[in-house]
């Protein structure tokens, strides 16, 4: 028998975390909706939102003027992240305690590989069940679990019976549990692709394992073998409890569509500043900077360049300013932002080698953070910041 049949892996995922979170926090807010994410008159989106504001149609990723016009009278509440952090770390550590192979995915989820802890907590499926009740006996929140041989199969059967739901695909029956479900399921399978199988008749999981490999290979290429795999639930990949984030970035929506360039590169200057620490905080260099634009009627464009690895906050900034200088900005900007990726350890790089500020940047930099953490983001920012455009 191969190991990736015989492997146990569990999805542990969160219940609506932050609207959970502050219901947990605000008794008053308990049973009611809750919505997390911006003022509901601003120009944000939903971060988070309670089930009782799912009922009437609010999701994740959602305008909040949308979500206040389905739901005007849930409590709309800021992000807190700093809140939600120190919970995912109390989270992390109850898994870390079931086992040595923790990967977290964000900080409301996280695949745990139970393979091998039978003698400890029982069958996969008692210490699953023993997670879970561990969760909310630390934290008075709920968790929904899968439990399948694969990350994939573990990751869709988490989702399936939420909130609080456990579901359990035994070995062998990864297919069968597959089947019926939609074909969006399947990771890579997003609106063109809906579309393409659409076209074709298809629109459950089922009708693409009951087509021959060598077809679908044929019309879809190396993603068609790759989506014949995974309906049939075919994932060998292990839980990595070391991997390092694959990008960081900052985003921010206007208030009202923006014309003004020297406004945009303010903005463009902070987050350039926060992603920067954020590199500095784990060590790690980025040689890929990509910036995002949303324009007034939501159409939206990356641009992105790669360069000598960096974690300075002012090399990034110009790497960003030099894309948005591109751009004729024939519309109002309606959000702007930027993420770095490509990312390395600190000092792969030869920038400080051309450019004889970047190490004095560097040491204040560090000393800059050292006061952040003290203090607040706020305490030291650039001067051209101070002042920003209106």
């Amino acid at each position: 028998m191969s190991r990736a049949s015989v492997r146990a892996v569990a999805h542990v995922d969160m219940d609506a975390f932050y609207a959970a979170v502050e219901q947990r926090d605000r008794p008053e807010l308990r049973g009611l909706p809750v919505v997390v994410g911006a003022e509901p008159g601003g120009r944000g989106v939903v971060s988070a939102a309670s089930y009782e504001a799912r009922v009437y149609g609010v999701r994740s990723a959602m305008p909040i003027s949308k979500a206040s016009r389905l739901c005007p009278h849930a409590a709309f509440l800021p992000v807190d992240m700093a809140k939600y952090r120190r919970v995912s770390a109390e989270i992390m550590a109850i898994l870390d305690g079931f086992s040595p192979l923790v990967e977290p995915i964000s900080v409301d989820e996280a695949f745990i590989d139970l393979t091998g802890t039978e003698r400890l907590f029982g069958t996969p499926v008692d210490a699953a069940r023993a997670i879970k009740a561990r969760i909310r006996e630390v934290t008075a929140l709920t968790a929904s679990a899968g439990l399948a041989t694969s990350k994939f199969i573990a990751k869709i059967a988490s989702d399936l019976e939420k909130p609080d739901g456990f579901v359990v695909v035994p070995p062998g029956r990864e297919a069968a549990f597959l089947a019926p479900l939609p074909v969006t399921r399947l990771w890579g399978v997003g609106r063109v692709m809906t579309e393409a199988l659409s076209g074709l008749g298809i629109t459950t999981i089922g009708q693409i394992q009951r087509m021959p490999r060598p077809v679908v290979v044929r019309r879809f290429g190396e993603h068609g073998a790759a989506l014949h795999d995974l309906a049939f639930g075919r994932d060998d990949r292990s839980v990595e409890p070391f991997t390092a984030p694959k990008s960081m970035g900052a985003e921010e929506t206007f208030e009202s569509d923006c014309r003004d360039r020297a406004r945009l590169a303010a903005v463009l200057r902070a987050q350039a500043e926060r992603v920067a620490r954020e590199l500095r905080g784990d060590g790690l260099s980025s040689a890929r900077l990509t910036l995002k634009l949303r324009f007034s009627d939501f159409h939206t464009i990356t641009r992105a360049v790669t360069a000598e690895p960096t974690q300075d906050g002012l090399e990034l900034y110009r790497r960003a300013h030099t894309l948005l200088e591109r751009e004729q900005l024939d519309q109002p900007v309606r959000l702007i932002g930027l993420s770095a990726s490509g990312l390395g350890p600190s000092g792969a790089g030869q920038l400080s080698l051309l450019d004889p500020d970047a190490v004095r940047r560097e040491r204040l930099a560090r000393v800059v953070d050292r006061l952040a953490e003290r203090f607040g983001d706020d305490v030291v920012r650039p001067a051209s910041l101070l002042r920003p455009p209106s």
